[in-house]
């Protein structure tokens, strides 16, 4: 087995008994109210058979969510409203969406902001205010307005009513949660490609002037190779942002879709395993997207010679 994998199994292992231990203690106070109420004992084995098998536990155990995962894909329908591979969809599509929105806008802010000094002293600051924001406040507004304005109000009826239908599904569902998302990722885009972009040294700067290289030949040759890992680094946090906001921006939108609204129904109810299940699913799907992301990295930067 290889050397660095055995760190990361005994952190895991650690984990898995720590969650079990805590399973039985916060999922022991209704076995025990169960138990007086039918004037019985229970016995250790007992008790950690009841609190490892609640229907609606305080905190779930591993196997419990590992088996509504395998419930809610493998042994659903993918069109049907209970599984986690509709929802899940539904979420990735707000998140690319948004993610691409931000990332444009954030590369096109900060090309800006590193070429002209009023954008700097202007457009940055208030990039950085508006983070300041919680998103948790200002996405019910914009799923709100956004739904309520639709496209009839930019197109008109009748070309609204031919492109997309009276009320298109992406002005009510898909749009505002995009929106959201990208708010959450071009923040980390904007500053990682300043960064970037102002990466090369006055060494390097000057050897171009002596070539008499022009402003957008200066861009190309060197400022936006030398971005390239500072911007996959922030795309990376974009990425996370980016499904964060459309998790979010699920808690109020209409109709109730998307991972972050399995989480709300599952509050709703009490289902806890639930909600867990869809938490892990939005971990799994940001691993992936995030790793997707890396793996580009690793390429780009190979055939720049950036990297081994």
């Amino acid at each position: 087995m290889n050397k660095s994998v055995i760190p990361v199994l005994t952190v895991v292992a650690a984990i898995m008994v720590i969650w079990y231990a805590a399973s039985v203690w916060m999922n022991s106070k209704w076995v025990y109210d169960q138990a007086a109420r039918a004037g019985e004992e229970v016995s250790f084995s007992e008790l950690v058979k009841d609190t490892w098998s609640q229907e609606r536990p305080v905190l779930p155990a591993p196997h419990q969510i590992v088996q509504e995962l395998y419930k809610s894909t493998v042994q659903k329908k993918i069109t049907s409203k209970r599984s986690l591979v509709f929802h899940g969809w539904i979420t990735l599509s707000a998140t690319l969406l948004g993610f691409i929105f931000g990332t444009g806008m954030g590369i096109l802010l900060a090309i800006g902001i590193v070429h002209n000094r009023a954008m700097d002293m202007s457009v940055m600051p208030w990039a950085i205010a508006s983070q300041t924001v919680p998103i948790i406040a200002i996405a019910p507004m914009i799923v709100v307005v956004m739904s309520t304005i639709g496209a009839t109000d930019f197109l008109g009826k009748d070309t609204a009513t031919a492109l997309f239908g009276y009320q298109p599904a992406f002005m009510q569902g898909l749009l505002p949660k995009a929106v959201i998302a990208a708010y959450l990722s071009f923040f980390p885009v904007v500053v990682g490609m300043v960064k970037g972009l102002r990466s090369p040294d006055n060494m390097q700067l000057d050897l171009l002037k002596t070539y008499n290289a022009s402003k957008s030949r200066t861009f190309w040759s060197l400022r936006l190779p030398s971005s390239t890992p500072y911007l996959f680094t922030s795309l990376k946090i974009g990425m996370a942002g980016a499904l964060v906001g459309a998790i979010v921006s699920e808690l109020s939108a209409s109709p109730l879709r998307g991972l972050g609204a399995r989480m709300l129904t599952g509050s709703y109810y009490g289902q806890t395993i639930q909600i867990w299940a869809a938490l892990f699913a939005a971990a799994a799907m940001a691993a992936t997207l995030v790793g997707i992301i890396g793996m580009i990295e690793r390429y780009s930067l190979k055939k720049m010679g950036m990297a081994k």
